[in-house]
């Protein structure tokens, strides 16, 4: 070995013994640095007792969330949505085969199973008829007709990002479907696709607040000008936090997001409960007369139902007032919706799931007379095409969704929602995040996964006997009872007679 290569290697061993030193001297001092907090600290007794070691502790416990869903969990077993629910949408939305082998890995015994009836002559393709069109609020000066079945739920601009809501609005528009502003009020990105839009006004009147925070006419008509917004929708409450207003921190409120709700840039988002100004159901038939009459578009509220009596007060007042009052549609949320980031006591405890509440409301709306004036959305964790066939047989005219579409953006339910670390870039403002949605094509996706669901609704509704889905009944589909036996939702609900609520509400 010559002199000078010796001298080297001799320089590079004592240059890398000097490192090894210096990183484990770096990382005796850091556990010492760990130590010393764990001992000193008061507020966890497992890092006090355990120092350092019980930090693994808490390590573990988070990175469990994530060893769950990908190697533990069963395809069937997950929450709030399983395995098999989103790989049904990813496939939809990317347009690939819908279709399995080998038998379905769905329990069918369980209470609450639902089956639905096959007619023992399904309805030929070549006799189906195409989706019906639906005219909402007749008496407005710009009623609203409309084939759409599966729409884009309510999701905030400030809850969901620019480039999510720019994909959203391009693939609505393609799919064939409404897109819901959300609370945040419009944006431009909500215009970019050129389809139909429902501008959802929330409790704090984002978009159409004066400066006091109250309702400005002059901003709805300045929203109602624009030809796509097609419906206004009077948000009460919303599955995840019934009896909560939104709440968007403040790191999420840029400058952009600040402009279009009309509140400071960078301080928390919080709306009130409730509507100051509704406190009862003449103030809300109120409400809704007032933006009826100065936007000229139907206008209808959006509410997850608590208890039966708001109902029959609100259908009994309408009968008193005339039907011409009546809110021309109502959105029918589960107390098991969740895209919105909301405290446990409410996402977990309070109201009713849309499988009681829906059949309740359009029973309701029979008995008062109003069924025919009063139409009805729902949503609530209805993702797949058998989601969206049931809510037709109880009575629906429209299903909406947030989570679903969210799915076919890409979202991997890392359940950050509520912080600006959405993996997938849709429920953040990082623009480091944002990156990885590509709108244009997740547009394709939405798209994609509106023909899915429409078109396999069609197939249930054909497989019924029927001509296409609005067309289902409730004698169509079947539930697993307490006896094990199925009965049909027909016999579970029996039919209201039209107008028999009326006598005992005056």
């Amino acid at each position: 070995m010559n002199g000078p290569f010796q001298e080297f290697i001799i320089q590079f061993l004592f240059v890398a013994a000097l490192l090894f030193i210096f990183v484990i001297g770096a990382g005796i001092l850091v556990v010492a640095g760990l130590y010393i907090n764990d001992v000193l600290q008061t507020k966890h007794a497992i890092r006090r007792n355990f120092p350092v070691i019980g930090r693994f502790r808490y390590f573990f416990e988070n990175l469990g969330v994530f060893f769950r869903q990908y190697f533990f969990a069963l395809d069937r077993e997950e929450m709030p949505f399983n395995r098999e629910q989103r790989s049904y949408v990813y496939r939809a939305a990317k347009d690939e085969e819908t279709t399995l082998a080998f038998g379905s890995t769905r329990d069918l015994k369980p209470l609450g199973t639902v089956h639905f009836v096959n007619d023992a002559f399904p309805t030929l393709d070549e006799n189906a008829a195409a989706i019906s069109s639906v005219t909402i609020g007749p008496s407005a000066n710009k009623p609203y007709v409309t084939d759409k079945l599966f729409n884009v739920s309510a999701m905030s601009y400030g809850a969901i990002s620019k480039v999510a809501v720019e994909a959203l609005s391009y693939g609505a528009a393609r799919g064939g479907a409404w897109l819901n502003t959300g609370e945040g009020g419009l944006s431009s990105y909500h215009l970019l696709g050129n389809g139909d839009v429902v501008f959802q006004m929330g409790t704090a009147k984002y978009g159409v607040r004066d400066a006091d925070g109250g309702l400005s006419d002059d901003r709805l008509r300045a929203i109602a000008d624009h030809d796509q917004v097609r419906m206004f929708e009077i948000k009460l409450s919303q599955g995840a936090k019934p009896g909560k207003g939104g709440i968007l921190p403040g790191e999420k409120v840029t400058p952009e997001i600040a402009e279009t709700r009309g509140i400071p840039a960078f301080e928390d988002s919080i709306s009130p409960n409730r509507h100051p100004e509704i406190e009862n159901v003449e103030q809300l038939l109120d409400m809704i007369d007032r933006v009826r009459r100065v936007t000229g578009k139907p206008v209808g509220f959006k509410c997850v139902v608590g208890g039966y009596d708001f109902f029959d007060d609100l259908f009994g007042e309408i009968n008193r007032r005339g039907a011409d009052c009546a809110p021309d549609f109502i959105t029918i949320d589960s107390a098991d919706g969740g895209t919105g980031a909301a405290p446990m006591s409410l996402m977990d405890w309070v109201g009713l799931p849309i499988q009681e509440s829906l059949p309740a409301a359009i029973d309701r709306l029979v008995g008062y007379g109003l069924r025919e004036r009063i139409k009805i959305i729902t949503s609530g964790k209805l993702i797949t095409p058998a989601d969206v066939a049931w809510a037709l047989c109880v009575g629906a005219d429209f299903v909406n969704s947030a989570r679903g579409f969210m799915f076919a953006l890409g979202c991997i339910q890392a359940m950050q929602c509520n912080k600006n670390t959405c993996p997938t870039g849709i429920t953040t403002h990082d623009p480091d995040l944002q990156k990885g949605l590509d709108p244009i094509d997740k547009a394709q996706r939405v798209a994609s996964y509106i023909e899915h669901v429409n078109h396999e609704v069609a197939i249930i509704a054909h497989s019924c006997g029927v001509m296409e889905p609005r067309q289902l009944r409730r004698r169509h589909v079947r539930v697993v009872t307490f006896e094990g036996k199925s009965k049909t939702l027909d016999e579970i609900y029996p039919d209201v007679e039209p107008g028999s609520m009326v006598a005992a509400s005056s």
